[in-house]
């Protein structure tokens, strides 16, 4: 399929006339980017990514082939990827194409990019090539990414993430039959650690419904997922291992959060300690102020259209948080107003004048992106 998807990239930059190059980070999953040069190239450029991938389907939940594009009377397109993302890449491309047919000419070079893997977290797609001499000189100074659908009249804009921390907590105990009240055992101490991060995660869910403004994005989410451990039902396990989902928001001290933590494991008794499965570092959110440039452009352009924006932080991940890790800013938007929010979900679909609207803001946005001017020296 990435081959496909390859094939289809390269005559799309063949129609619109614009050179491609293929960047394999990772052997067999190749990240494709296309360049319309600017006017002066030297400026840092601007970066549109999208990504390849989509996660899976059960076609046996749908009223449409998830894969055929499919569109109904309403002018609903039911498809994976229908808002998760491939109606932003493709929007990118005809917004592109549309801007070299009228004769437009950006001082800034704009890259297209459609990376692998981030459906699965992006570490063999835009976590390493970020870190790479090829992106490095792509002279990347903004990037804009995927954002989500809203079934208001409001335009979500998202400029920072949580960071993600996936907590395994071993609970070690005495071991032995089940007839017996043994002391010190691995229940007992799962039950300790689960009380803990169970309370905060109240805490949390009441500052969510008790403040209108906050979005989840707000607040930090606390979510058992796993309970791994035992051997069979008439025996004390020698160890228990529970799995939280932990989704830090942006105001968290992670240092105090993790010392937090570990003062919970004391409690929970001798042994208990947290292995990390995944422990992302804190990412300054981009600024939306008089400071960054990238933001006045774009918000001008919102407004030049009468957009309403509604600034958040994306309750879940993308690979932004990986361009804002190596210091550039970056947004998440994805125009998609007045649609139910069905990323991941059966029959995901998107409306063809919601879809060919966001064509019209994308012609605006990076006009206005293309077009910043240098600092003043």
């Amino acid at each position: 399929m990435t081959d496909d998807c390859v094939a289809f990239l390269k005559k799309q930059a063949v129609s619109i006339g614009l050179p491609l190059q293929i960047y394999f980070v990772v052997s067999g999953k190749p990240i494709v980017v296309l360049t319309w040069e600017g006017s002066e190239p030297a400026l840092p450029a601007v970066l549109l990514n999208s990504h390849m991938d989509v996660v899976p389907v059960f076609p046996e939940k749908w009223t449409h082939d998830p894969f055929s594009a499919d569109k109904d009377k309403n002018g609903n397109i039911f498809a994976r990827g229908a808002q998760d993302m491939k109606c932003v890449g493709i929007q990118y491309l005809e917004a592109v194409r549309r801007l070299k047919s009228k004769g437009v000419q950006l001082k800034r070079t704009i890259h297209i990019s459609f990376v692998p893997d981030e459906e699965i977290g992006g570490k063999d797609g835009m976590a390493k090539f970020v870190n790479t001499s090829d992106f490095l000189e792509l002279n990347v100074g903004f990037a804009l990414d995927e954002g989500m659908a809203d079934p208001s009249e409001q335009f979500l804009l998202f400029y920072g993430e949580r960071s993600i921390w996936h907590l395994f907590v071993h609970c070690p105990g005495s071991p032995g039959h089940g007839s017996l009240l043994l002391p010190d055992t691995a229940g007992e101490k799962v039950r300790i650690i689960i009380d803990h991060l169970m309370d905060f995660r109240e805490q949390e869910r009441k500052k969510l419904v008790s403040n209108p403004s906050l979005t989840i994005g707000d607040v930090t989410t606390v979510n058992l997922t796993q309970l791994k451990g035992g051997v069979q039902s008439n025996v004390v396990p020698p160890e228990l291992v529970v799995v939280f989902d932990i989704r830090l928001a942006v105001t968290v001290d992670h240092a105090e959060f993790e010392t937090m933590v570990n003062s919970w494991c004391s409690k929970a008794g001798p042994g208990t300690y947290v292995e990390f499965e995944q422990k992302e570092p804190k990412v300054q959110v981009t600024k939306l102020d008089s400071s960054n440039p990238w933001w006045l452009a774009f918000k001008r352009a919102c407004d030049d259209m009468n957009l309403e924006l509604k600034p958040a932080i994306f309750p879940g991940g993308t690979d932004s948080r990986y361009v804002r890790r190596v210091g550039l800013p970056a947004f998440g938007f994805s125009p998609m107003i007045k649609t139910p929010v069905l990323l991941h979900d059966h029959d995901e679909y998107l409306n063809e004048d919601v879809f060919l609207k966001g064509i019209d803001i994308y012609c605006q946005i990076i006009s206005a992106l293309g077009n910043v001017a240098p600092p003043k020296k």
